[in-house]
């Protein structure tokens, strides 16, 4: 896939704007007739959708059909005439009805000053941290709401949390009393609400490292005397070696890699192999490029992502894997629509 011309410093907030830079204006005829095409296409889309909620009937499948309408749109038209549809949309009217639910909203407005934050993901996971904030929308918003937190993508982020709960008690079993994990961009650490190792202390530690003062907040006030310790950090400050923070028998970034070009992410994942223990696993995931949800995402909700397909996982995974590396595997979760890639280090 093309790589944007922005990378992830572990400062800076990612705005959908550094992603949309990359992609050149139309400047032939051809591209902008595909433009005034793809306008018109949105057009009839859209009138038929703001037709389904002016009718109040079966509100979910109206926005299930518009979601999988925007994603045919992006598909059909190519990243640079998409890029100049982002912005139609957004201005129009039907944006307001949309932003009634919550899920979109927070997306759109994005409190903490950048996409896919931690409070984010909280209405996906249905966390009672967002239910005022859920409790607070029109009875529009929430039959919308409805579906959107039910998007294939959505899923796929559940079953995410899922599997990172789910190696971490692996973790333990295979490494007893002395394991050791650390989740990078942790963000509140939901997937620890569920670990039995946690629970039952059978963890070392649990380092949630974040650049987020409220996500690291969130943490410290949740998991408070547990084996979970959160530190404010960076991505810069891994690269540069900053974080003196030890090894570790798991280490995982679950949302990250869909905002780092491949050289960071290349990077990134050698510096997580060196601070692997022997034995240890590395995890990370990525929005895949089969995902169905983007063009809503990319647009009424204003969060861009850096998807990725099975090449461009192996591409980073065996750029990154170490000498070190004995196993290493890429593969999809159930829908398809976030893809994973686990490196194992020699023993």
């Amino acid at each position: 896939m093309a790589q944007p011309l922005f990378s992830l410093d572990g400062q800076s907030l990612i705005t959908p704007q550094s992603v949309s830079n990359k992609f050149p204006s139309p400047h032939n005829h051809n591209e902008t007739d595909r433009l005034r095409i793809a306008e018109a296409e949105f057009a009839v889309v859209i009138n038929i959708a703001v037709q389904r909620f002016a009718a109040g009937k079966n509100l979910p499948d109206a926005v299930r059909w518009l979601i999988g309408q925007l994603h045919d749109i992006r598909q059909k038209f190519g990243a640079a005439v998409w890029q100049k549809i982002i912005p139609i949309i957004q201005a129009h009217p039907s944006a307001t009805i949309l932003q009634q639910c919550p899920f979109t909203r927070w997306s759109f407005e994005k409190p903490r000053g950048y996409s896919g934050d931690a409070g984010l993901i909280d209405f996906i996971y249905g966390h009672p941290a967002v239910a005022e904030e859920v409790a607070r929308s029109t009875p529009l918003g929430l039959n919308i709401f409805e579906y959107t937190i039910n998007a294939p993508g959505p899923v796929a982020v559940r079953e995410r949390r899922d599997t990172l709960t789910r190696y971490v008690d692996e973790t333990a079993v295979r490494t007893g009393s002395d394991t050791e994990i650390l989740a990078i961009a942790a963000g509140h650490l939901r997937e620890a609400e569920a670990s039995k190792a946690l629970a039952e202390g059978r963890l070392k530690r649990w380092v949630a490292l974040d650049q987020d003062p409220e996500s690291i907040g969130s943490i410290s006030s949740q998991f408070h005397g547990t084996s979970v310790q959160p530190i404010n950090g960076s991505v810069r400050g891994l690269l540069a070696r900053k974080h003196q923070i030890g090894t570790f028998d798991l280490i995982y970034a679950a949302g990250l890699y869909d905002y780092l070009t491949d050289k960071v992410a290349i990077r990134l994942t050698q510096i997580c192999m060196e601070m692997l223990k022997p034995g240890g696993v590395f995890l990370f995931a990525n929005f895949s490029d089969e995902m169905a949800d983007d063009g809503y995402m990319e647009s009424y909700m204003n969060w861009e992502l850096l998807q990725r397909s099975e090449a461009d996982m192996w591409r980073i995974t065996n750029a990154g894997a170490t000498q070190n590396a004995v196993d290493k595997t890429v593969w999809f979760g159930a829908n398809r629509n976030i893809i994973y890639s686990t490196i194992r280090k020699r023993s």
